[in-house]
This record gives C-alpha cells, structure tokens and sequence, in this order.
C-alpha cells in the first residue's frame, strides 16, 4: 500500500499542474490533500495553502506575463476588493468563531465546519466550470461600467472565499473573467494566476501573526514539486483546449465535494 507521504508528494505535482492548465484549483486540491495526507488542522492547511498556491500561481504567471497574456487592469478589479475582504476575514473574523459551533440542533467543531464550507464550495465550483467549460470566447476588450461593478463585487466574493477557506478564488475568477469581462479564455488563465497569488500571498501575510507552526520541510517540498507541475501544466496548456479538460476537471472536484461532505457530516 503507498504511503499517504508520497501520495500527497505525488499530488503536489497534481496542484500546480491544474494551476498551470486551468487558472484555478490549487487550493481546491491542497488543503483537502494537507488534511487528509499530510494530518495537517483544517485551519493550518488553509495558511499552508495561502502560502504554497500564492507563490506557485505568480512564478506560474510570469510566463504568461512575457506573452502578454495577463489583463493587469482588470486584475485590479479583483485584486483590490479581495484583498481587503481576504484580510478583514483572516485577521478577524476566521480567529473570532469559537471551536466549538451550534446551528439549529447540530453541534460541530470549527475544523468540521470550515471542510463542510469548503466542500460546498467544490460542489458549486464543479457546477461552473462543467456547464461552462467548453463556451466560445468572446474577444472584446471593451467593458462597461456595469462589467467592472460586477467585476469588483465578483473580487468581493473571491475574497470571503479565500478568507473562510483558503482558496484562491479561480473558479470565481475565470467565470468572471470570461463571461464578464469578454476575456479570451487562454487570457483568463493568466490573469487568474496574477490575482491568485495576490489574493493567496496577501492572506498569508495577515496570518503570520496568528499562532501557528510552520512546518517549513512540509512546505517548501510541497512547493518545489506544486512549482514542477505549474510549469508543465502551462506547456500542456498551450497544446490542447482548456474548454474540453475544465469540464473533465469540473466532475473531479464535483466527487472529491461530495467525498468530504460526506465524510465530514455522514461518516464522520
């Protein structure tokens, strides 16, 4: 039987390479492979994850920034909002919910709560990207006013993301990118890197005063083998349509969902 060590050593690579093809992903994947691989808390795996898919996604944006890929204007239509939501529900809001949580007649531990939120949030992202994986790009550059308020509340909804659970937000970020903001697909990939790691690095910047324990080696392997798989994840997107695999990808988060929702609530 492999051991969950090197599984989740195998699925580093898995995290950047979706990075790298889809824009998306990184800590849909990392904090359920923290916690369930690695044994790392819940609310740990999400400081990790900040660190570990903020630094990924920008070395994995630079190339697509030497290619005139990424749409820096609209990426601080997300950024800004989401930034200082992302930080307000860090520094305050995560710290302040008790350990122990009671809605209705269920009782359950903050850890518990944040993996149910989280597997929500992997149930609605499927939904987005297997409906709208293979859409034609729009190729006007031109926004309207309404575009960018949408934009900025769009950037609003990335940051409570990231702070609850610590993602990134790309499955809000591409929909709005290219439904919204008329971006070509390919483009929006790039600018979701750019505004992941913004979003993911600034998050983990508010939570180096908190009172955590670092595992750096855990980290910096992880990372290095995360950073392997965004590179090649950006070759291969060049090569086959990104439409076609955000669908494929879209019913692998929607099981893995299901899976901790599951395991969290029935089975737990």
């Amino acid at each position: 039987m492999i051991n969950l060590e090197i599984l989740g050593y195998i699925s580093a690579f898995i995290v950047g390479f979706t990075l790298g093809l889809f824009g998306a992903g990184g800590a849909i994947l990392t904090i359920p492979i923290m916690v369930y691989l690695f044994s790392v808390e819940p609310i740990l795996a999400t400081v990790y994850s900040l660190f570990i898919v903020g630094v990924t996604a920008f070395i994995g944006s630079v190339n697509y920034l030497k290619e005139g890929m990424i749409n820096l204007k609209q990426s601080l239509y997300f950024s800004i909002p989401s930034v200082i939501i992302m930080i307000l529900m860090r520094k305050f809001l995560i710290p302040s919910v008790p350990d122990n949580l009671n809605f209705l007649s269920l009782s359950f531990t903050k850890n518990t709560g944040i993996l149910v939120l989280f597997s929500i949030v992997l149930l609605s992202s499927s939904i987005s990207m297997i409906k709208g994986g293979v859409k034609a790009e729009i190729n006007s550059q031109v926004m309207s006013n309404k575009d960018k308020l949408i934009l900025i509340f769009s950037g609003v909804a990335t940051g409570i993301i990231g702070g609850a659970v610590g993602a990134g937000g790309g499955f809000v970020i591409i929909p709005a990118l290219v439904l919204l903001a008329k971006m070509p697909v390919k483009k929006a990939v790039g600018t979701s890197l750019i505004i992941i790691a913004i979003n993911s690095l600034t998050g983990f910047i508010s939570d180096l005063t908190g009172d955590y324990y670092f595992d750096w080696k855990l980290i910096l392997i992880f990372l290095a083998i995360a950073i392997a798989g965004i590179i090649t994840g950006g070759i291969v997107e060049k090569k086959i349509s990104p439409g076609k695999l955000k669908v494929s990808f879209g019913y692998f988060i929607l099981i893995m969902g299901i899976y901790i929702f599951l395991k969290e609530t029935i089975f737990s």
